[in-house]
């Protein structure tokens, strides 16, 4: 499930606040307003907020009934008054131009229908100096047994599809994809971090793969 801990993280530690300080760490994002794309039931989005007071985030998401969880997840952390959920596509962002300082995005960009079109929304919607952080992955705190224990079941969940869905599964993870992906985007300037589809007793399995990117400065 894009996005959330059902399925391969069921009766797994929770990743998003692992996945939080590695963006706080490798980002160093200033307050401001925050993006979460393809947030989801907003996991990742509610822990970066709870790690900044003078934040405000921004849930996007194609689907309704999720930012109906997310907003009922914001409440129940006392983080309602910071949170405004925006419905629509990575691809086509409802926002305005240079509106925000920090966009991540975890497990979202597998199922965009244009990934190339919508780091390029990304860039735009950026502030100048604004940072971003788009991939996928465990956060590299998250226990080397859990990490392990997802990637298995993960993995077994993609072979149960098929040959054609293992292929696929690997190939939109590879480095040389997402590298691919930013250039059609026009970034000048980004830095593609770690390779996903790892097998489950590689040691860097569940640290993901990323794309990270800045704003210009004029």
């Amino acid at each position: 499930m894009r996005n959330g801990e059902s399925g391969p993280g069921e009766n797994l530690p929770s990743l998003y606040p692992y996945v939080a300080e590695d963006v706080m760490s490798l980002c160093r994002p200033r307050a401001g307003v925050w993006l979460d794309v393809g947030a989801g039931s907003g996991g990742v989005g509610l822990a970066l907020a709870a790690r900044s007071p003078e934040s405000v985030l921004v849930l996007l998401d194609p689907r309704a009934d999720a930012l109906g969880s997310a907003l009922a997840a914001a409440s129940e952390q006392g983080l309602e008054s910071r949170v405004v959920t925006v419905l629509g596509r990575a691809e086509e962002m409802p926002l305005a131009d240079a509106c925000v300082d920090l966009a991540v995005s975890r497990g979202s960009i597998f199922f965009w229908d244009d990934p190339a079109q919508g780091l390029k929304e990304v860039h735009r919607v950026l502030r100048p100096g604004g940072k971003a952080m788009i991939g996928g992955g465990l956060g590299a705190g998250y226990p080397a047994w859990a990490r392990r224990e997802f990637t298995r079941r993960r993995h077994e969940g993609v072979r149960r599809n098929g040959p054609e869905a293992v292929r696929r599964f690997r190939e939109l993870r590879e480095s040389g994809t997402f590298r691919r992906w930013a250039r059609d985007a026009g970034l000048a300037d980004f830095e593609v971090a770690g390779e996903g589809g790892l097998p489950a007793d590689d040691p860097a399995a569940g640290l993901g793969i990323w794309v990270r990117f800045a704003k210009e400065s004029t």
